[in-house]
């Protein structure tokens, strides 16, 4: 792709289901175990609808959850206090470390298309619901497979984590980019549409690799084509519900998009507030 980009200067990305970990697999189980440990069953799909927000935020959501509020209290005699989540945040960060030895695989694809992106003169940053000592360990993984963000930033690294700004703000200044409407925001989850959004940047949700769908490769192969499609329209959905300007299935399709983004940005911000609303 030959195209230099006229508008747009940056892309932040998300990790897990976006640019790694197909289906976003790795959060999803260690959530579950550690409610499984204080013998409270929990469902994938509690565990994944706060995912995007930071770790110990997606905890306290999960708690908050009607059916898990009242088994707590029924297990334990009493609310789950923020001592308690303070625990299980402490027993989620050591497997969730162990865990995501085993799922910090690229996802296909995404190497190129971050490669394709900075061709077209963009600068790549990143963000993550992940603490910093958690992306020590995918970072590094990343790296061997050829993906190595300008920036990597983590829910520890700003004073409140997404559906706030915050995480966007601080990755313009480090890639020293601006105005914020020069920024595509590329996430699979409806909260970091939401911070997306929040931030005034453009928005792009992922589907077929994330965690709306929610499958591995190996899972989504055993479907058929017609599942799999309606799986994505339903993950589309959340995201446009969200805010997102545009869905792909896969970052893949990327560098394409990004082509349409530009040429809309031309007439600067007031495109993007026109699709805002």
């Amino acid at each position: 792709m030959s195209n230099v980009c006229k508008h747009l200067q940056a892309i932040v990305f998300d990790w897990a289901g976006t640019t790694i970990d197909f289906g976003s697999r790795a959060p999803t189980a260690v959530f579950q175990e550690i409610f499984r440990r204080q013998g409270i069953e929990v469902t994938e799909a509690q565990a994944r609808e706060p995912m995007g927000r930071a770790k110990r935020d997606h905890i306290a959501a999960v708690v908050a959850m009607p059916s898990v509020a009242t088994a707590w209290r029924e297990k334990f005699g009493r609310p789950c206090s923020e001592n308690d989540i303070d625990d299980l945040y402490h027993e989620f960060l050591p497997l969730q470390k162990e865990t995501l030895q085993h799922h910090s695989q690229l996802i296909p694809g995404a190497a190129e298309a971050v490669s394709r992106c900075r061709e077209m003169g963009l600068k790549i940053g990143s963000s993550t619901g992940y603490t910093r000592e958690l992306m020590e360990v995918v970072s590094a993984a990343a790296a061997e497979q050829g993906y190595q963000p300008d920036c990597v930033l983590c829910a520890d690294d700003v004073p409140r984590g997404r559906p706030a700004p915050y995480l966007l703000f601080e990755a313009a200044m480090r890639l020293d980019v601006y105005p914020m409407w020069t920024i595509v925001k590329v996430d699979d989850t409806p909260i970091g549409i939401e911070a997306g959004r929040n931030a005034g940047c453009w928005t792009v949700g992922v589907t077929r690799t994330g965690n709306g769908v929610g499958l591995s490769q190996a899972q989504l192969a055993e479907l058929p084509a017609e599942q799999i499609k309606q799986r994505c329209e339903q993950a589309a959905k959340q995201l446009t519900d969200a805010g997102a300007h545009f869905t792909i299935e896969s970052i893949a399709e990327l560098p394409a998009l990004i082509e349409t983004i530009d040429a809309m940005a031309e007439d600067g911000g007031e495109v993007l507030n026109a699709v805002l609303k």
